[in-house]
């Protein structure tokens, strides 16, 4: 049912969208500086300890659909308080804790959180005049970089500086103020379709992106070709297989698969795994990079935090540009805008493989990452709302945050398990060559051309109208 709408919100709804957008992307560099050291603090092994980032990556990507889809049914605004709870109990537990099972646990908590980006903007659909849409939604999706862009060098800094443990009481002040956020600036749903949650739809797509997932972010541990993730990745597709037959013929899917498998939909998720492996891929990258010892031959010796600064301005960068990527989109529409930030993205890689021997080489192609990033994630929504239905906004939102998780997965599972098999002793410590990280390049432009190309074949007559706003006026 259709609520009465309130008076049209501002610029400040949009601001604390965009605040709770910034502390979900943060949470995925979080832990980064400290990844090396995690062992040592938990008093357990590199590969239990890894579960630290991976289970994050795990959770956001299970959990994203489904609170997308519970928005559209009960609220967006209350799901987003939902989310933020979690983020602050994750943080607290994992806070509170100094074992390796308390600490995940508290990341996979903190993970639920990435839920509030695409409702976020399925919120802005629902309430902003179309003049304030393109530019709304290019600040808010900007946020899925410059999150862990800006927040790297801050989590390096803490790291550094005080006990890891307050990393985590920062994650749950930041929630909190999420909350009185949204509280105060965010209006009253428009939109509630009412409905039922598909419980079973929501576990099949759970146990099966949990196969597929582990198997893309465990397998070069566990190796890609042992009984282990051969079996997971096997029950992975079989799982969403029968998943997909389900969801066809339920009469209330969690995810309507028809809409879902429109060219204009299918092809833009197809190009967001690409985005999301070229995002993620450059964070893992960069900064084992820029880190490297000078004597290794493939490094230039920087401190964590120095590292970090070197980082950084790509999230500025995705920030400035974010009000010109709406009027832009506004201009020229989403699609040609979506090409132009894949094609920055192979430029930059293109950069970097010509040029890399100097810092600046790599603050250059990364600051180009960071055009391409702010372009590409301000297109994909509005491509995606052109194309579906007001009421599946959330869940259709939801459901491109997921191919981008899965793009994050892999590029974290696939540049580790290169870096890790192309490396040399030093110092008692296994380090990356220079020819690891040209493959690692190689492999990142390899993805940015596929969606660039995937981004040309988006329909021209696609209908990409203005989203419509059920009581919204200027």
């Amino acid at each position: 049912m259709t609520k009465p709408s309130p008076p049209p919100p501002g610029w400040t709804t949009v601001g604390a969208l965009a605040f709770v957008g910034l502390v979900s992307a943060f949470m995925f560099t979080l832990v980064v500086p400290l990844q090396a050291e995690l062992p040592e603090l938990l008093q357990a092994s590199r590969e239990d300890t890894s579960w630290v980032v991976t289970i994050t990556l795990l959770v956001a990507a299970v959990a994203t659909p489904i609170s997308g889809r519970l928005g559209d049914m009960y609220g967006k605004r209350r799901v987003v308080f939902v989310l933020l709870v979690a983020l602050i109990v994750g943080s607290l537990v994992a806070a509170l804790s100094s074992s390796i099972l308390g600490v995940i646990v508290g990341r996979g908590l903190q993970g639920i959180t990435t839920g509030v980006i695409p409702l976020g903007i399925a919120i802005m659909r629902d309430v902003l005049p179309p003049a304030r849409l393109g530019t709304a939604v290019a600040l808010m999706s900007a946020t899925m970089g410059v999150g862990g862009a800006v927040g790297m060098p801050l989590a390096a800094l803490i790291a550094e500086t005080a006990d890891w443990h307050a990393l985590f009481w920062l994650s749950a002040a930041l929630g909190a103020l999420g909350i009185v956020a949204v509280r105060f600036a965010v209006p009253e749903d428009t939109l509630v379709t009412g409905g039922r949650l598909d419980v079973i739809g929501a576990f099949g797509l759970a146990v099966g992106l949990t196969g597929l997932l582990l198997f893309v972010s465990r397998g070069a541990d566990w190796g890609w070709g042992s009984p282990l993730a051969l079996g997971s990745a096997g029950a992975g597709v079989v799982v969403l297989l029968i998943w997909g037959v389900y969801q066809l013929r339920a009469r209330d899917p969690l995810v309507d698969l028809r809409v879902a498998a429109r060219p204009t939909v299918l092809l833009t998720n197809l190009a967001a795994i690409g985005m999301g492996f070229s995002l993620f891929g450059s964070n893992v990258t960069f900064p084992q990079l820029l880190e490297m010892p000078r004597e290794t031959g493939a490094g230039f010796g920087l401190t964590m935090i120095e590292a970090a600064i070197c980082i950084m301005p790509a999230g500025l960068i995705m920030m400035v540009l974010s009000p010109l990527s709406g009027k832009l989109e506004r201009i020229f529409g989403p699609r040609p805008l979506f090409t132009i930030g894949t094609s920055s993205i192979v430029v930059a890689h293109v950069f970097v493989l010509l040029w890399s021997s100097e810092v600046w080489h790599v603050v250059v192609a990364n600051a180009i990452i960071g055009v391409g990033i702010a372009f590409s994630f301000a297109a994909m929504p509005m491509i995606i709302m052109g194309a579906v239905p007001a009421h599946e906004t959330g869940v259709s939102n939801g459901l491109n945050a997921l191919f981008r998780s899965v793009g994050t997965s892999s590029a974290s599972a696939v540049m580790g398990g290169v870096l890790a098999a192309m490396s040399v002793e030093h110092e008692g410590r296994a380090v990356p060559t220079a020819e690891a990280f040209a493959t690692c390049f190689w492999i990142a432009l390899g993805a940015a051309v596929v969606a660039t190309v995937l981004t040309l074949l988006i329909p021209r007559g696609s209908p990409e109208p203005r989203p419509s706003l059920p009581a919204a006026t200027e």
